[in-house]
């Protein structure tokens, strides 16, 4: 499986989209509950510090967003999310994307990475993210609304870059 990360073009939002959008169906990892169209997906991705793309044989199979966490004195401090096709699940394309992510960042300016929101029952996005060296901060009970309209609780993450 040969599977690089790029910067997306305006080439890829119809697949980013559709990445994007399985994510926000499930309810249990993004905050937004509306799904994107390609015209708001341009202008959603094209807003973004940075966006790369996992693609695997000439396919588009995953996706992250690099954005400032704040503004003014805490502009030094970067958020992502990342979004992987389920198909592609469990083949390392989430630590692919984490690390050009990183590694971004670190290239934008970026001094820390923090995840506002991991859902506590994301048990995948979790391992993943002490793997690569997140630290927990703390932890939100009920900071989550999932789709099933349960509250659920939500941990905090940074990463120094």
């Amino acid at each position: 499986m040969d599977v690089h990360i790029r910067g997306y073009t305006d080439d890829d939002v119809p697949d980013m989209v559709r990445v994007w959008n399985t994510i926000v169906r499930r309810g249990m990892a993004f905050p937004q509950e509306e799904e994107l169209t390609v015209e708001t997906g341009r202008g959603f991705f094209g807003s973004q510090s940075h966006c790369g793309v996992a693609c695997c044989d000439g396919r588009l199979v995953g996706l992250y967003i690099l954005h400032p966490n704040n503004v003014g004195r805490c502009g030094h401090i970067s958020n992502a999310s990342y979004a992987v096709e389920p198909s592609m699940s469990n083949k390392g394309i989430g630590s692919m994307l984490v690390e050009d992510s990183l590694g971004v960042a670190r290239d934008l300016g970026f001094r820390l990475m923090q995840f506002n929101a991991v859902v506590q029952d994301n048990a995948s996005a979790i391992h993943l993210y002490e793997k690569e060296g997140f630290v927990r901060i703390g932890t939100v009970p009920g900071g989550f609304r999932s789709a099933d309209g349960e509250y659920r609780t939500i941990i905090l993450f940074y990463h120094e870059l």
